[in-house]
């Protein structure tokens, strides 16, 4: 048991430093292909960063075969708007290809041709998938040192718009403006990276490339749909598609003939490291500087929560303590005045408790799946495996919900114990639920495949309310029947509340609450930014390790503001801590919100009224669970500075 415990720690700890290179375990078991094996390509999605709206493959007027077969679906996949389907693509291992037609479109519809530049104006991008390879288009980057990086984007684009002059020469769609014309990209050129065993002739699939183009085919007529000869790409002739060559152009009437070429290329990569390009992280430094300026924000609140700590409160605590006469009790002061009230029940403990709970349900959840990602269990190989662990976790710590809101309730006296079990159950979830049902209507009016189906809708509905509510209840009977909440309060409550002295403006409710959330935020901010790129501009996130130590630096940071605020607020005898304590640490979820404003304007290209919404509306869910765990932290960092300290002095 030792040995096996010295190695768990050894293992987190790797993964907490070693941030950049983070323990991976594939999401699939490898593949052996002989030669000439027959290898199936299979479509994924259309996708934007301009609309976030995703699409199905055939949306399009796309190859479609006889029979459309959907691959099964995490609920992950489900939720993010995955749809993996089978295609015409299929390529023979280590075989080279040119010029394979897939189909023809004999003349495009006037719906069709629109659909296409609709697409194609919005940007969108075809999301293919080899193997478990998602098809990207290289990129080549230089770092720090000079060095040219090659990096993935994730799959191609649609199409283009630009415009042709007379020479024939290319003209961006920046200069042509209103008479630039949408082009199809018809052609695809892929590479398929392969790693060959040493030892047997079989070979894993390790890359999955793309370099799409624009050609307006000719051919010799009639077309023959068994052996169509090319003339525009025919690997007899040697002639093969250039960017030289007339482009299609999406347009009624038009005719349009899906071709690709595929290129096998041997590679020293092997198939254990053939996500370290697209996982690629070429800003270290910036993250490693989060890293730094975090810990300076730390270093300055634990100085000063030392400083009460050590200096002030055993100043304090020896003073009230040699407290003798009447006289001398009589004049005293500070945070020791207010013992008789400090304890107090809040007003709307009900939702105090409820809120923590919640909190405490969500904390748990991202805790649990960090570990998870930490691991590797949770990496981009396996697909919607992060979102899905999400939402089984979350599930799951309905009981750590139940069981620290039924805590907290009786703490308070509370005496409906079912009311606030239900209240912790279903106020939080029952507010993500309404704000997901209005996005899912207006998603699925627009024909996105982002719309979660009826059957994946009642599914969520059974696991809220027939395992999450269930659980919630179960840890707030745990909590009724344990003695954890009967513990007494090393001080007596007054039956007559004191009256709170006039405070001055900066320690006003509005003020503190403001004050509190800024240094929270600015532990995190700059990963945030990495993060919410990942999220809306597609890029895959995979430095667990600096969002762990972020994330315990926010915690860290979190708990002092939150105690050093407190003791303010007690030393002007003003006893009425427990929600601003919740509210201090929890605004920095307000200055996330405001953060992601900015990034909006700053960084993102969104357009469109439904678009526009789903941004806000989802930055806004993210920043009231920002708020419940940051809150919860600063409340149960001052319910344990308030109880340390007033149990420390004698009171008569």
């Amino acid at each position: 048991m030792r040995a096996s415990s010295r190695a768990l720690v050894a293992l987190l700890a790797l993964a907490l430093c070693v941030a950049a290179e983070a323990f991976y375990l594939p999401g699939v078991a490898p593949q052996d292909y002989a030669r000439d094996d027959i290898v199936y390509m299979k479509v994924n999605k259309l996708s934007s960063t301009r609309t976030q709206l995703p699409f199905e493959y055939y949306s399009l007027p796309y190859c479609r075969p006889h029979k459309v077969a959907h691959s099964v679906e995490n609920l992950g996949e489900v939720l993010r708007g995955d749809r993996i389907e089978n295609s015409l693509y299929s390529f023979e291992m280590r075989l080279d290809q040119q010029c394979k037609v897939v189909c023809k479109i004999d003349s495009l519809t006037a719906s069709q041709a629109g659909d296409f530049a609709a697409k194609i104006e919005d940007e969108y991008r075809v999301m293919m998938i080899l193997d478990n390879l998602p098809v990207a288009m290289v990129r080549m980057l230089q770092n720090e040192d000079g060095e040219q990086l090659k990096t993935y984007e994730r799959g191609f684009p649609v199409g283009f718009k630009a415009k042709i002059d007379a020479d024939g020469a290319w003209v961006p769609p920046d200069v042509a403006g209103g008479d630039a014309k949408a082009f199809i990209n018809n052609h695809v050129r892929f590479a398929v990276l392969y790693h060959k065993d040493e030892n047997t002739d079989s070979a894993r699939i390790v890359g999955f490339e793309a370099e799409p183009f624009s050609v307006k085919h000719t051919y010799e007529k009639p077309w023959n749909p068994e052996k169509p000869i090319l003339e525009t790409c025919n690997a007899h002739r040697m002639t093969y598609v250039s960017y030289d060559q007339p482009p299609q152009e999406a347009r009624e009437g038009e005719e349009v003939i899906f071709t690709y070429d595929v290129l096998f290329k041997a590679s020293d990569i092997r198939w254990a490291s053939r996500w370290d390009t697209y996982l690629l992280m070429t800003d270290a430094q910036i993250h490693w500087f989060s890293i730094v300026n975090s810990m300076m924000i730390v270093l300055f609140l634990s100085g000063m929560v030392a400083l009460i700590m050590l200096r002030t409160l055993r100043r304090d605590i020896t003073k009230y303590n040699e407290l003798e006469t009447a006289e001398e009790a009589a004049e005293e002061s500070g945070w020791k005045l207010v013992h008789g009230d400090v304890f107090r029940p809040p007003r709307d403990f009900d939702l105090l408790s409820a809120l923590v709970g919640t909190g405490a349900q969500v904390a748990c959840m991202f805790a649990v799946t960090l570990v998870f990602a930490l691991l590797g269990f949770l990496s981009p190989a396996n697909r919607g495996a992060l979102m899905t662990a999400m939402v089984s976790l979350f599930i799951a710590a309905g009981y750590v919900g139940g069981y620290v809101s039924g805590t907290l309730y009786r703490t308070f006296k509370g005496t409906n114990w079912v009311k606030n079990a239900f209240v912790t159950g279903t106020l939080y979830p029952g507010i993500i639920f309404v704000i997901f049902c209005v996005l899912n209507t207006l998603i699925w009016h627009e024909k996105s495949s982002g719309a979660v189906p009826f059957g994946t809708f009642f599914l969520l509905v059974f696991l809220w309310f027939g395992v999450s509510v269930p659980l919630v209840y179960a840890g707030a009977y745990h909590a009724l029947r344990s003695s954890t909440g009967d513990a007494p309060n090393p001080t007596r409550t007054n039956k007559i509340p004191r009256q709170v002295p006039k405070q001055a403006w900066y320690m006003s409710d509005f003020v503190q609450v403001l004050v509190g959330g800024v240094l929270p935020f600015g532990a995190i901010f700059i990963e945030l930014f990495f993060i919410m790129t990942s999220v809306w501009l597609q890029r895959f996130y995979y430095v667990f390790g600096f969002l762990a130590l972020v994330l315990f630096i926010l915690l860290v940071t979190c708990g002092e503001m939150a105690i050093v605020l407190c003791y303010f607020q007690l030393c002007n005898e003003d006893y009425e801590w427990w929600w601003r304590s919740f509210l201090t640490a929890g605004s920095s979820g307000l200055y996330l919100f405001g953060y992601s404003i900015m990034y909006f304007f700053t960084q993102l290209d969104i357009i469109g009224f439904v678009p526009t919404l789903i941004y806000f509306t989802y930055m806004f869910v993210f920043a009231t669970l920002f708020f419940v765990i940051t809150g919860t932290i600063g409340f149960y960092s001052c319910y344990w500075f308030v109880w340390t300290i007033y149990a420390a002095i004698k009171v008569d």
